[in-house]
């Protein structure tokens, strides 16, 4: 891949994770339809096939995986359920932890901070710190689980 690719690679990932987002919000709202039939919906025709194929498999994976990513939410979020988390802060939460923890598509920093991103500009005023607040939390109980089981095998 040649360093112009490699630099923009960031941008197609960014804009790839913005229709995603976009998609997996409508899928929340309408459960009934399922990712192709969504994806069938969006007007891909002005965008790079590279964008069109990471918000492809990003809005296949989280949706595959969704009921996992609330498990994880239930577990390390005492007094939060999935269903209570407005929807796109939900949607841009389950996009990290797919992306960053469960598929390790991206380091996790990266999918935190592309999410925080995500919920400042399609969610409410509060939204991004609330994502960041619930990514953060998960992440250092994952962290730390992953230490203590290390400690115990040593």
């Amino acid at each position: 891949m040649s360093a112009l690719n490699r630099s923009l690679m960031p941008q197609r990932r960014r804009r790839a994770r913005e229709i995603a987002l976009q998609l997996l919000y409508s899928l929340d709202l309408c459960p009934e339809k399922t990712p192709k039939e969504t994806l069938l919906l969006f007007s891909f025709e002005r965008e790079e096939k590279e964008v069109v194929e990471y918000a492809s498999r990003l809005v296949h994976g989280v949706w595959e995986r969704r009921f996992d990513i609330d498990d994880l939410l239930r577990t390390y979020l005492t007094g939060w359920r999935p269903e209570r988390l407005v929807a796109v802060d939900r949607t841009a939460v389950r996009m990290a932890l797919y992306e960053g923890v469960v598929e390790k598509l991206t380091p996790v920093a990266v999918a935190i901070s592309e999410a925080v991103e995500l919920a400042k500009r399609f969610g409410t005023e509060d939204s991004g710190r609330f994502v960041n607040g619930v990514l953060g939390r998960i992440v250092r109980e994952l962290e730390k689980e992953s230490a203590s089981l290390g400690d115990k095998t040593e």
